[in-house]
C-alpha cells in the first residue's frame, strides 16, 4: 500500500524570505496597492542579501503576490490574485547556482587547459563567433553560450564533472532563473559575456590553467552580477 505522506521538501532560503514577505502582506502590514520598502531596507529588516531578497521578491511575482514595476517598486497585488499556500520550489536559488559553477566550472577551465587540442580551441573559437552573431542579429544567444561552457567541460577529461556543469547550466531554465533572465538579460551584459569569453578562450590558447581557472570565476562572478546585482 503507497504511503499516503509526501517527502517534506527542503525550504530553500529565497521561498522562506518570500513566505515571511507573504506572512506581512496576509497580516495587513502592507494593503493591496501598497508599495513594499525599497530594496536596500527590506534586505536589512529582514537580515539578507540583496540578491536572495530579490529571488524573493520574483518568486513573490511569479505566484501573483507583488508587481514588481521597473523603476517605480514592488506593490501588494489585490487579494484575488494572491496565493494561499506557502511559495513551491521554483528551482534551485540562481545565486547559488552561479556560485556552485564559479568553484567548479574554474577547476574545470584549468583541467582542459592541461588537455586543450588545436580542434577544441577552434570549436570554441566558432562558439563565441556565434554568440556574437547572435547578438548582432538579435537573437538570443543562450543555446551557444551553453555550448562553449559545455565544450570547455567536455575537454577536461571528466564525464562526471561535464554532467554537473551541464546540469547546473541547465539549471536556468527553472521558473525563478527564466523570470530574472526576462528582466535582467540585456545585449549589452551579452556583449560583456562575449569579451569575457575571449579572456577564457585567450587563457585556453596560452596554455595556463591558473589563468584559465581565474578568468572562469571571473565571467561567472560578473554573470551573477548582471543577472541579481550585488
Amino acid at each position: 500500500m503507497a504511503s499516503p505522506l509526501k517527502p517534506i521538501e527542503p525550504r530553500r532560503l529565497y521561498q522562506q524570505i518570500a513566505d515571511q514577505i507573504r506572512g506581512l502582506i496576509h497580516g495587513g502590514q502592507f494593503g493591496p496597492g501598497a508599495r513594499l520598502p525599497a530594496e536596500r531596507d527590506l534586505a536589512h529588516q529582514l537580515g539578507v542579501s540583496r540578491p536572495s531578497l530579490r529571488e524573493a521578491l520574483i518568486a513573490l511575482e511569479i505566484d501573483g503576490s507583488v508587481e514588481i514595476r521597473s523603476g517605480s517598486g514592488v506593490y501588494v497585488c489585490t487579494p484575488a490574485a494572491r496565493a494561499t499556500s506557502m511559495i513551491r520550489s521554483m528551482g534551485e536559488s540562481p545565486s547559488e547556482l552561479m556560485q556552485a559553477r564559479a568553484a567548479i566550472e574554474g577547476t574545470v577551465a584549468a583541467l582542459a587547459c592541461i588537455r586543450m587540442t588545436s580542434e577544441g580551441l577552434a570549436s570554441l573559437h566558432a562558439t563565441i563567433q556565434a554568440m556574437r552573431a547572435d547578438i548582432t542579429d538579435g537573437r538570443d544567444p543562450l543555446e551557444h553560450d551553453r555550448q562553449f561552457h559545455l565544450a570547455i567541460a567536455g575537454l577536461s577529461g571528466n564525464s562526471v564533472l561535464a554532467r554537473i556543469v551541464r546540469d547546473l547550466f541547465d539549471g536556468r531554465h527553472s521558473p525563478i532563473s527564466t523570470q530574472l533572465s526576462v528582466r535582467f538579460d540585456s545585449r549589452e551584459g551579452w556583449h560583456t559575456a562575449v569579451l569575457e569569453h575571449e579572456a577564457i578562450y585567450a587563457a585556453l590558447e596560452a596554455a595556463d590553467p591558473l589563468m584559465a581557472q581565474a578568468a572562469m570565476r571571473m565571467h561567472l562572478d560578473a554573470s551573477k552580477k548582471r543577472w541579481l546585482g550585488d
